[in-house]
């Protein structure tokens, strides 16, 4: 049963370091994908939908259509999540491939399937929350190239790709073909890492044992408390998203729709390190989101649609989150 992946994303230092080494300045690039200053600091999270944007805005910024594969070799040697840092001491190249795909989820909600067909190792990265948007093509670039980069330096030889499928229209392919070693095909029906099996095999030069048996048990524990966050989280959203019109809800309403005493949640809410409040303004913000998008719903409407007593008090919330009013993120959009 796969768990539960929260839609937040944290922007590594890392790879805000491989963009500046790119020439591109987090401040243009957040602009220009309209998203808060505050990730810059740690202080929020990116939803899937932010994440994308600005992995869209990447190509025009840099001038550079094969964005993602400089972004990739920028990060090497610099400090990697946890997902990679196992996967560097493991036995094969498929065992690291196998460990990205199970600890990836601790940093984003990204699930990297590893499909073996005969000879052939495919890979497809599927993004839980992309709600049916695709996936940015310097975003795909990044990750096909981060994994492989993963096989030729654990391994210690130059691996190639066996084919390399893109669901974008044709371009730099030069580039691509040179990187990955292989031919590229454009306009594919989705975008495919392919490897060669015996690729697979080869043993990783960092192996690691002890180090292993001391990382892996740590990351299942946080794996597991993220999966119980996101469980409790989600419930809580949901009946906060339904009970929105009528009015603000509070914590003894909530704790009575999910059979627990308001007393038992607040204390399952703090063993969890999340707070009734901060769940409250997150499903705001979301719906918030959804119903500006709609140009037929009134701003005033919508303030009292989010269990606001005033419109002021959801224009406050609103620059809190966005930095922009109603009204200009609108006409954003």
């Amino acid at each position: 049963m796969k768990q539960a992946v929260a839609d937040k994303i944290k922007f590594s230092d890392a790879l805000w370091a491989s963009i500046k080494q790119a020439g591109i300045a987090r401040t243009d690039l957040l602009r220009e994908a309209r998203i808060p200053l505050s990730v810059v600091t740690g202080q929020a999270p990116l939803s899937t939908a932010q994440f994308f944007a600005l992995w869209n805005e990447l190509p025009g910024l840099s001038d550079d259509p094969a964005i993602g594969l400089r972004i990739a070799t920028g990060l090497q040697g610099l400090a990697v999540p946890p997902s990679f840092l196992v996967a560097y001491h493991a036995r094969d190249f498929r065992d690291a491939l196998q460990r990205v795909a199970r600890f990836k989820r601790l940093c984003a909600p990204e699930e990297i399937c590893l499909d073996e067909r005969g000879e052939r190792g495919e890979i497809v990265v599927i993004w839980s929350h992309a709600n049916g948007q695709a996936t940015p093509p310097a975003l795909v670039d990044t990750v096909f190239a981060s994994l492989l980069e993963l096989g030729r330096q654990g391994t210690a030889t130059p691996i190639s790709a066996l084919t390399l499928e893109l669901a974008r229209p044709p371009g730099a392919t030069a580039d691509y073909e040179n990187y990955f070693g292989c031919r590229v095909r454009f306009s594919a029906e989705q975008d495919r890492l392919v490897f060669r099996r015996a690729d697979l095999d080869r043993p990783f030069v960092g192996y690691n044992a002890e180090l292993l048996d001391i990382l892996i048990p740590e990351l299942d524990r946080r794996l597991e408390q993220q999966a119980q966050q996101a469980t409790l989280a989600e419930q809580i959203r949901w009946v906060l998203r339904r009970r929105l019109t009528a009015g603000r809800p509070d914590i003894r309403a909530v704790a009575t729709e999910l059979a627990m005493s308001s007393r038992s949640l607040q204390r399952k809410l703090t063993d969890e390190g999340l707070t009734f409040q901060s769940l409250l303004s997150d499903t705001r913000h979301q719906l918030a989101l959804e119903y500006l998008t709609d140009p037929e719903i009134e701003i005033i409407e919508v303030a009292y649609m989010l269990g606001y007593e005033d419109q002021n008090s959801f224009f406050r919330a609103f620059r809190q989150w966005e930095e922009l009013t109603p009204a200009a993120w609108r006409s954003t959009r």
